[in-house]
């Protein structure tokens, strides 16, 4: 490739906020909840690269047509794989594309092929826009994919702060991840944090069923949260991490009493040994990205219950993103922590938010 912006790119990032800020020298985009994915494009190649750098292409070759004829002969477009179903955007599907066998990336190709959206020009034929104000490059893109066509994607955007709230409120449920933000005059800056993003802030009641240890030893580095099912079934719905050093230490001694005998009558006894890939996300599951990366985690009785913030269900039945801890609830026992009291969210089309 001779592009003017080569690879490997460090997309920009964004910093969360939990208010839309009024309307002003800003444009509001849908946050998709898919794989942030930047398309380099030089003629008939392409490259899919992703935020931490891996080889995107492999695992979705079914895009790489519809961006030939989507996008400009050379072009440099930040965007998000997604895979919308039935019930708005699929990030469990999207998860089981990251396979490492070929005839397993071709069939789930066919079986749930995936989208690209893109909301960012960072090069257009020999210019490197990268320091041009957003509202230009938006400019840009807007006339680079006038004539895109299913699976490919221009991102819907507003200035008018009512329909960005409208946005925030009505296509949850198809699993947009919240609001961006972006200033008119900012440039393209790789790996800051100077967009904004909005998301849902909610909190519930979990039963701590393990932990891990914090990798750079000194405490627990996070909990393992569970769900009750309206059949008494526990399920793993997610971690509860980012502690502050005290408090690593602190829960350390908090769980330290229940650690004993923790394994016998455990619901997920299985898992603590669990070997091999799984299609589940269970505790012990090697990681999809990363099949080296320790996640062995340490059992404990089922007697405690925190109270932690989220802000997205994936499939409506685990955490999207890890969960922060707000405080413990000893008024609360394990067995009254259950789906119910998850907000539910009204299922919308994404069709929609496309206005087609």
């Amino acid at each position: 490739m001779t592009l003017p912006v080569q690879p490997p790119v460090s997309p920009m990032l964004s910093k969360l906020v939990r208010e839309l800020p009024p309307a002003g020298d800003v444009i509001y985009e849908p946050k998709w909840d898919g794989f942030r994915t930047i398309v380099f494009r030089d003629g008939d190649e392409v490259e899919l690269g992703s935020r931490k750098e891996r080889p995107m292409t492999r695992y979705f070759p079914e895009l790489l047509g519809p961006l030939r004829a989507s996008l400009p002969e050379r072009c440099v477009v930040d965007g998000e794989i997604v895979i919308a179903g039935p019930d708005g955007l699929d990030f469990d599907a999207l998860l089981n594309r990251i396979h490492p066998a070929a005839s397993r990336v071709r069939k789930l190709a066919e079986e749930t092929p995936a989208s690209f959206v893109g909301f960012d020009l960072l090069a257009l034929g020999d210019e490197d826009l990268r320091t041009s104000p957003f509202e230009e490059r938006r400019r840009r893109l807007e006339q680079a994919l006038a004539g895109a066509k299913p699976p490919v994607h221009l991102t819907p955007a507003t200035r008018d702060r009512a329909v960005a709230e409208e946005w925030f409120r009505r296509f949850e449920g198809a699993g947009l991840d919240g609001v961006m933000v972006k200033p008119l005059a900012l440039p393209y800056l790789e790996d800051k944090r100077e967009m904004l993003k909005v998301k849902h802030a909610r909190t519930a009641d979990c039963v701590v069923a393990g932990f891990r240890w914090f990798k750079g030893g000194g405490g627990i580095g996070s909990f393992l949260l569970g769900l009750h099912d309206e059949h008494g079934a526990l399920h793993h719905v997610g971690i509860c991490s980012g502690f502050a050093a005290a408090q690593r230490k602190q829960f350390e001694a908090d769980l330290a009493p229940l650690r004993e005998g923790a394994l016998e009558a455990h619901p997920w006894k299985e898992w603590a040994t669990l070997a091999g890939e799984s299609e589940q996300r269970m505790p012990g599951a090697p990681s999809r990205w990363n099949n080296k990366k320790d996640l062995s985690w340490e059992p404990v009785r089922l007697e405690k219950v925190v109270e932690v913030g989220y802000d997205h269900l994936q499939g409506g039945r685990r955490f999207r993103h890890a969960t922060h801890f707000l405080r413990w609830r000893p008024d609360r026992t394990p067995q009254s922590c259950t789906y119910a009291q998850l907000e539910a969210v009204v299922p919308a089309e994404l069709k929609a938010l496309f206005g087609t």
